[in-house]
């Protein structure tokens, strides 16, 4: 089959690899009818998170289930389904108390109750390094599918695969943020980046009855896709009075909610990348140290842009002088995804507004350079196989 493959930083093409096949009773085979680039992808893309051996990426998919394992019983040949990006076991302790992405036993080479940058990770991821599993990813024609009977959701009839791809992880993720905070009717929420998962947030602040949503970025084709699909107020991250124009349109206070969509890889100069050598840090906190001023004492920061190392900088004494509540992990994508398919059923929220560019799976490596260097208004690539 054909498959986009990570060989080394920066470094991807579209190569004929190996068929997957059943290798647990559990197991599903799915012919990959669309699949993703995610801001996620990007970190080993980039050498963020490190992986030596070759492997194929991706864990936004869906697809047509092709072959099924001797104990699979919820689905059968035909069935088409959309897939959340955490592999879960479904029977362990976390999985049944719903934190279904620090599952026990879908990483058993790396788990641990530790965490951290190189060893003691949490449950497996498809397609993001041995670290997460070593599970090969779904930008391909088919993909290998563990524990098919937890993970996989039927597409319900009439849907069109933009319709609900963005469920295998963006919109959950955005969701997860929002949920965790309590955002409630009348709340004020500032998301910090209008990329993808922002986006996804802000259109979540709002189906939770927000009254102000404020997005912020540093690319304006970003900052118009927020006003236009996600019905928010844009503010320029570059701006050096953006803080102030928070609280002036929030009492003065700061906003309840304020979400890290951006993570580790936000924006950063020369002076950061030499200290990070010194301190042996990935990337900065920056945006964090944006939410915790923009949020009103007694509010939440909600962080769901990934963060891969220690940081010894962090603002914990103006955290703590406020009172903030800090929220921040893999989303629950097990838990939010049905109550979410049927937002998306019942026309309360749309997800392909975010979509900027369709390529076919030949054009993969095309789509991570256009995405990770922001060209061409990119904002989400979908690949079709």
């Amino acid at each position: 089959m054909r498959a986009l493959v990570f060989h080394r930083p920066k470094g991807v093409s579209v190569d004929t690899v190996d068929d997957p096949r059943i290798e647990q009773p559990s197991d599903v085979i799915l012919r990959v009818t669309s699949t993703a680039i995610c801001g996620s992808d990007l970190h080993i893309y980039n050498g963020y998170f490190p992986q030596v051996k070759p492997m194929v990426l991706g864990h936004e998919f869906m697809g047509v289930v092709e072959e099924v394992g001797a104990d699979v019983k919820k689905l059968r040949k035909g069935d088409r389904v959309v897939v959340p990006f955490p592999i879960a076991c479904g029977s362990c302790f976390f999985c049944n108390a719903g934190l279904h992405p620090h599952c026990e036993n879908s990483n058993p080479k790396n788990y641990g109750p530790e965490g951290g940058l190189m060893s003691q990770k949490g449950g497996a991821l498809f397609g993001y390094t041995d670290l997460y599993g070593g599970y090969q990813g779904g930008q391909a024609e088919y993909v290998r599918v563990p524990y098919a009977d937890v993970g996989p959701r039927k597409v319900p009839d009439g849907l069109t695969d933009e319709q609900v791809l963005f469920l295998t992880d963006i919109f959950p993720t955005g969701w997860s943020a929002i949920d965790w905070a309590g955002v409630k009717p009348g709340d004020t929420v500032a998301v910090f980046g209008c990329g993808p998962v922002g986006l996804m947030a802000m259109k979540a602040a709002q189906v939770r009855g927000a009254s102000k949503v404020i997005g912020l970025d540093r690319e304006g084709y970003r900052l118009d896709r927020a006003r236009a699909v996600a019905g928010a107020e844009a503010i320029n991250i570059d701006d050096k009075d953006h803080i102030d124009r928070i609280r002036a349109m929030t009492g003065g206070r700061g906003v309840d909610v304020a979400v890290d969509a951006v993570g580790m890889e936000a924006h950063h100069g020369i002076t950061d990348t030499l200290a990070n050598v010194v301190r042996a840090q990935v990337g900065v906190i920056d945006v964090v140290k944006s939410a915790l001023s923009a949020v009103r004492r007694g509010g939440t920061v909600s962080i769901v842009g990934v963060y891969g190392t220690t940081y010894d900088n962090f603002p914990l004494g103006q955290a703590f002088d406020k009172g903030v509540r800090i929220a921040l992990g893999q989303a629950t994508v097990h838990k939010y995804i049905d109550d979410l398919i049927r937002l998306v059923v019942d026309g309360q929220v749309r997800l392909d507004d975010v979509m900027s560019h369709r390529m076919p799976l030949s054009e993969a490596p095309k789509g991570y350079e256009i995405f990770n260097e922001k060209k061409d208004g990119c904002v989400k690539v979908v690949l079709k196989p």
